[in-house]
């Protein structure tokens, strides 16, 4: 069920899932077709197969519709996660390259249906760089959407963060014979934080 009105303080949902996961949900789809078009377009330029040209094709469509849709998704979040200055600006920055990695890709898409069949060869070569540029957005995009997730916890209300701090904090035992690997910090140092 879509809820998209209400008072902003209660969750809304999309088939069940909160905003914030509804986008990280999608957002997985457009990197994996995008960059599957880009592969399958070099493996054409390479072997001069006409069906590899085909998968490319598909695959950017897929992928433009994908990125659209964890556009949405993502403008859709921005307001329904708890955050700070710090995440606000890196917010800021991930939907700005957001927007130029889906019309990068989104102008390559209507450049091939019109022109696909078409094509000579510096025209081709055209659509292959714009293509190649677009795919450096799309890196960039995933890196400061990952920065927010990863360095600030994006997405995370803030007592679920309190809570996994004190767990954290008060360490935790492994099974016999369960291993533990060491990332540098300190698994068993317990304190009397108040966070």
């Amino acid at each position: 069920m879509l809820l998209l009105h209400g008072d902003p303080s209660q969750a809304v949902t999309v088939l069940g899932y909160d905003l914030p996961r509804l986008h990280a949900m999608l957002n997985d789809f457009p990197p994996a077709l995008l960059v599957t078009a880009m592969v399958f377009e070099i493996a054409a330029i390479v072997t001069r197969r006409e069906h590899f040209r085909t998968v490319s094709y598909w695959t950017l469509i897929a992928g433009v519709l994908g990125g659209a849709a964890a556009v949405v998704s993502g403008l859709l979040a921005e307001d329904a996660i708890e955050h700070g200055e710090g995440i606000h600006s890196i917010m800021g920055e991930h939907e700005l390259v957001a927007y130029w990695t889906v019309g990068i890709f989104a102008v390559l898409m209507l450049w091939r249906i019109l022109r696909d069949r078409k094509m000579g060869r510096g025209e081709r070569l055209g659509a292959f760089i714009l293509g190649l540029v677009g795919t450096i957005f799309l890196i960039d995009t995933g890196r400061l959407g990952g920065k927010m997730a990863f360095e600030h916890a994006a997405g995370v209300p803030v007592m679920e963060m309190r809570r996994e701090i004190r767990d954290r904090m008060a360490g935790h035992q492994h099974e016999e014979g369960e291993g533990h690997e060491d990332h540098g910090s300190d698994s068993t140092h317990t304190g009397d934080h108040d966070y």
